[in-house]
């Protein structure tokens, strides 16, 4: 099922590309449950809707490992981190991004030096959306240290 062209570090980038995205869906959908326990309503759906997005990147890389003629496969998935307050929740969440970050930055790099275009633009693409989900992060964890954010930061049901 291999292609004789098919470069086995991009192989490699999307098997972990794919690892870690479906991760991220399990993260986030268990982030948004929890945070539903707390009451935080809107804070559940926009974890919610962060899991949809990552589902569609991994959706992507399954299309993507599929038309360089490899049967998909998630090695390994990572347990989800939990926290005790919302703020908690987000610094993993943002340290998740930057490594998610890390991944499609050295595949980007690794493409661009072996000349594969198609797949440089692939993996930018989900770079520049992973460096978007991580800036959005970044900016709602600085909102919540704003003096007068109410937000219910010591909660913990599990």
């Amino acid at each position: 099922m291999l292609h004789a062209k098919a470069d086995q570090r991009v192989l490699g980038y999307l098997g972990r590309a794919l690892s870690l995205e479906l991760s991220a869906v399990q993260l986030y959908s268990t982030q948004a449950r929890l945070v539903a326990t707390w009451g935080l309503t809107e804070v559940s759906k926009r974890l919610s809707n962060e899991a949809s997005e990552e589902m569609a990147h991994a959706d992507r890389i399954i299309g993507r490992m599929l038309a360089l003629g490899v049967a998909p496969n998630a090695s390994q998935l990572r347990p989800p981190k939990l926290g005790r307050s919302l703020q908690e929740l987000l610094q993993h969440n943002h340290a998740f991004e930057n490594e998610l970050i890390r991944l499609y930055t050295e595949a980007t790099q690794h493409c661009a030096r072996s000349g594969d275009h198609d797949n440089r633009l692939f993996f930018e693409e989900l770079l520049g959306e992973e460096q978007g989900h991580a800036a959005e992060l970044a900016k709602w964890l600085k909102e919540l240290e704003q003096p007068g954010v109410r937000v219910n930061k010591t909660r913990a049901t599990f």
